[in-house]
């Protein structure tokens, strides 16, 4: 039961996190005037959504069922977030970019650290690893944005 206990805690902490990153993509795609980082934030508030259903149906498996749609107070990772809201009010798209690459990779840990204890999440290893993955794009491409708007601003 404590296992199921900790599965349940494990995912629900992950649909918090994804939460935060839809909620950051969103304001980042109300704050940016660029059309072309809107189009990208979009495209990732979609994906974390989609994210957070497969994990809610996970979470039924497991006996378990998460209400939240408005992301987590956890901690660290919530401090990153609000971090990036306040990014959102300099209006300048690196400092957004910057702050979203902050909260990816916080993400990503949390995820690792879930994919280190591959026994206990084995009915989902998969599902964890193919959103990391998809994280770590998102991450990639952002990192691309933020690096050709620093090699312009110089």
């Amino acid at each position: 039961m404590e296992n199921n206990n900790e599965i349940i805690g494990d995912l629900k902490g992950l649909v918090n996190i994804l939460n935060d990153g839809k909620e950051g993509y969103e304001s980042a795609s109300e704050t940016t005037d660029s059309v072309e980082l809107k189009s990208v934030f979009l495209s990732y508030v979609a994906q974390r959504a989609a994210f957070t259903e497969e994990l809610k149906a996970h979470l039924l498996l497991h006996g378990g069922k998460s209400e939240n749609e408005d992301g987590g107070v956890l901690g660290a990772l919530h401090r990153t977030w609000i971090d990036i809201k306040q990014a959102f009010t300099s209006k300048e798209d690196a400092a957004i970019l910057g702050a979203i690459e902050t909260g990816e990779k916080a993400a990503i840990e949390k995820y690792d650290a879930l994919l280190a204890h591959p026994d206990t999440h084995a009915d989902h290893i998969e599902l964890l690893q193919r959103q990391r993955t998809g994280i770590r794009e998102a991450l990639s491409e952002i990192e691309t944005y933020h690096n050709r708007l620093e090699n312009i601003n110089q």
